[in-house]
């Protein structure tokens, strides 16, 4: 088996029963940020780059993806239709990998705070052939996926195959599970010592629950330190532990071996103090975060998302819960450059309900950040 499914490799059953195609770079590299440590009065500093984790498109949803395109082929599927607020890292990063495989790809997309990568996804997906709709709300969206899938029986016969937002189901989660395992890999080699708390962002929750359940069973017994980056309403906390154990359940399904979840062993630990205003709603801890990292190890981070999650590191280390640690933070921000793909692209080209993320101001603090 390919060492980018270590997954596979330790439990070969899996191979044959779950769908995936390789999309990504794999292994992610670690990188150790010793300047960044010092400043922080932090014994070691690591961090793990899923930034890298495709060669067009990096992040957390490159992994996912492997697994839930690989179903979308394996059902013989034309298109794939996906959801999430218009600024969607998913969506864009469904829109590309779908590409690749040779499937069309529909965003269902619905409002938020306007900030500069909003504006950068909307034209990078229009670049990488994506089919755009705007709803103004739950209900709309509802309604809109109904006349898709009559839109598909209609020219197809067939629904399109649908991915639900962040790519976060049991499916979807086992592409993190495998993450998990890829760090024990590292591990043993010596690229790192057994983190002692890893700290990533909370959002759709994939990341976090496959992390968990994947360190779990891999015998690494590091503390993961999930920083919520949007309301409860939309991520509800028991919808986390439902996702680890319906996962959970789907592994042992075809691999009893796998080891079984213990929701007792407290390896998962939510943070509710950094979402600030809301969701994708920049916050003054998140901006000096995001320019601190980019400072000191040259890495972007995105003040809607992995921004608030080394805010919530930045605390810890500064009120000294740190200082004895070796802490990981897992970037889960895409940071391979689109400007060239955005470059030649008309907002005018967009639907007309996106026009107004590029003829009205980014939020304030997005401007603070830009301008530094």
């Amino acid at each position: 088996m390919p060492a980018a499914t270590p997954l596979f490799h330790e439990y070969s059953q899996l191979a044959e029963h779950l769908p995936h195609i390789p999309l990504g770079e794999f292994p992610t590299p670690v990188e150790n940020a010793t300047c960044l440590a010092d400043a922080l009065g932090l014994r070691r500093l690591f961090i793990k780059r899923d930034d890298l984790s495709g060669r067009i498109y990096g992040g957390n949803k490159v992994r996912k993806l492997e697994f839930l395109l690989g179903d979308a082929l394996r059902r013989d599927a034309r298109e794939v239709v996906t959801v999430g607020f218009a600024g969607s890292n998913h969506t864009l990063a469904t829109t590309i990998y779908a590409g690749q495989a040779g499937l069309a790809s529909v965003s269902m997309l619905m409002p938020q705070p306007n900030a500069h990568y909003v504006q950068r996804n909307l034209l990078a997906s229009h670049a990488f052939r994506a089919e755009l709709h705007h709803y103004r709300n739950l209900t709309q969206l509802s309604l809109g996926m109904i006349g898709l899938n009559l839109r598909g029986m209609t020219c197809h016969a067939r629904r399109p195959h649908y991915i639900p937002a962040g790519g976060s189901c049991p499916l979807g989660v086992v592409g993190y599970v495998n993450a998990a395992l890829e760090l024990r890999d590292q591990i043993r080699a010596g690229v790192l010592p057994e983190p002692d708390v890893i700290y990533v962002a909370l959002g759709s929750m994939g990341t976090a629950a496959g992390l968990a359940l994947g360190l779990h069973a891999a015998g690494v017994r590091s503390r993961i330190v999930a920083v919520r980056v949007i309301e409860e309403r939309w991520a509800p906390r028991q919808q986390l532990f439902r996702l680890l154990c319906q996962t959970d359940a789907l592994l042992r399904r075809f691999a009893p071996a796998f080891p079984q979840w213990d929701a007792t062993q407290g390896n998962l630990v939510l943070r509710d103090d950094c979402l600030g205003e809301g969701y994708a709603r920049f916050t003054a801890d998140g901006v000096q975060a995001a320019e601190l990292l980019q400072t000191h190890a040259g890495l972007p981070l995105n003040g809607a998302y992995s921004a608030k999650a080394f805010a919530a590191l930045l605390t810890d280390a500064r009120q000294s819960r740190l200082a004895d640690k070796n802490v990981l933070f897992w970037n889960t921000y895409n940071s391979r450059d689109l400007s060239a793909v955005t470059s030649g692209v008309d907002y005018h080209q967009l639907p007309p309900p996106f026009h107004r993320y590029f003829e009205e101001d980014v939020q304030p603090l997005d401007r603070v950040a830009a301008a530094g």
